[in-house]
């Protein structure tokens, strides 16, 4: 086929998949320190299980484990990031276009995790199940820890993909895009977008706070249920 001059044309990006980002290294100390002690617990927990394996297959320290805390959720000494996330997720979705009047988000869930000392941490692709925003604030990493991958959560996309020109542009061909992070670096973005977490090598301590938001229905909570200007209009039809 011969090759034509390409015609300016009006484009819409339609069904895209946003991540937020922003800087806030004011908390990091503060909940460096108060997520110190549900490491250590951590650490505590997983302690014999490292020691069995190592006893079994040979001593590899606390190589490929990750270090998970219970619930931080009700902790005071995070309720500044817990206000924050709240209502930052109900701005994302509003201005997503997201209808919420008769929702109430509902922090799910809140904890900290640390991979190994000795490397090999990381996490599988998923997504959140019933969730609606998900998110990370990072509290310790850099250039040589794990990094946040994101996929594009499109099957029917991925079924007949073409190779990309170059994998280091992020571009409409992009199937990948992972963050460098740094302690403050605060991610948002849609629960159902498949995530992960590269391999890290041990070079430098690599902790963050993960969390997941919920829209409920009102009715569910035993709120009134509001009737919306689109619930009127629905109704006439």
């Amino acid at each position: 086929m011969k090759k034509k001059k390409p015609e300016k044309l009006n484009t819409d990006h339609l069904f895209i998949s946003p991540v937020y980002w922003k800087h806030k290294p004011e908390w990091v100390k503060p909940l460096n320190t108060a997520s110190d002690s549900y490491i250590a617990e951590a650490k505590k927990n997983m302690a014999k299980s490292i020691e069995e394996r190592n006893k079994k297959f040979g001593d590899k320290k606390d190589h490929g484990f990750v270090y998970h805390s219970g619930p931080l959720l009700g902790d005071p000494k995070f309720k500044i990031l817990q206000d924050y996330i709240g209502a930052t997720s109900y701005n994302l979705l509003t201005d997503q276009g997201f209808d919420l009047t008769n929702f109430t988000l509902n922090i799910t869930e809140l904890w900290v995790q640390e991979f190994a000392q000795h490397g090999g941490g990381n996490h599988g692709l998923h997504t959140h199940w019933n969730g609606h925003i998900s998110g990370f604030y990072f509290l310790k990493g850099g250039d040589n820890t794990s990094r946040p991958l994101f996929e594009d959560p499109r099957p029917g996309r991925l079924m007949n993909l073409l190779p990309q020109k170059d994998t280091r542009t992020v571009s409409i061909a992009s199937q990948q895009i992972n963050y460098t992070v740094k302690p403050g670096f605060l991610i948002f973005f849609n629960s159902y977008l498949p995530h992960l977490y590269l391999v890290d090598n041990g070079y430098e301590p690599f902790r963050f706070i993960h969390f997941n938001i919920q829209a409920i229905p009102n009715n569910v909570l035993g709120k009134p249920y509001v009737q919306t200007e689109q619930d009127k209009r629905n109704a006439q039809q």
